[in-house]
């Protein structure tokens, strides 16, 4: 049985390849999440992604949150 398998990323049809069985050779770490971006991705998808949809929803995280930071930091001027 092989150690690696190809999907499909649920986000964008591409194929890839998962190293599941060789998880440190996978394309996956080369991203790097913390807990909050990696629940967010979790969230949204149950089946692994591919490297660049994994990078568009971390960016996309880290927006929507900037966001949100912001939009808190301006109801405080204007009041």
């Amino acid at each position: 049985m092989s150690d690696h398998e190809q999907v499909v990323c649920p986000r964008c049809n591409s194929h890839f390849e998962c190293k599941v069985g060789s998880i440190s050779l996978c394309q996956c770490t080369a991203i790097p999440l913390t807990v909050d971006e990696s629940q967010y991705i979790c969230d949204h998808y149950e089946e692994c992604l591919c490297g660049a949809c994994m990078r568009e929803m971390k960016k996309e995280y880290n927006t929507k949150l900037l966001e949100q930071r912001f939009n808190q930091i301006s109801t405080l001027f204007k009041k």
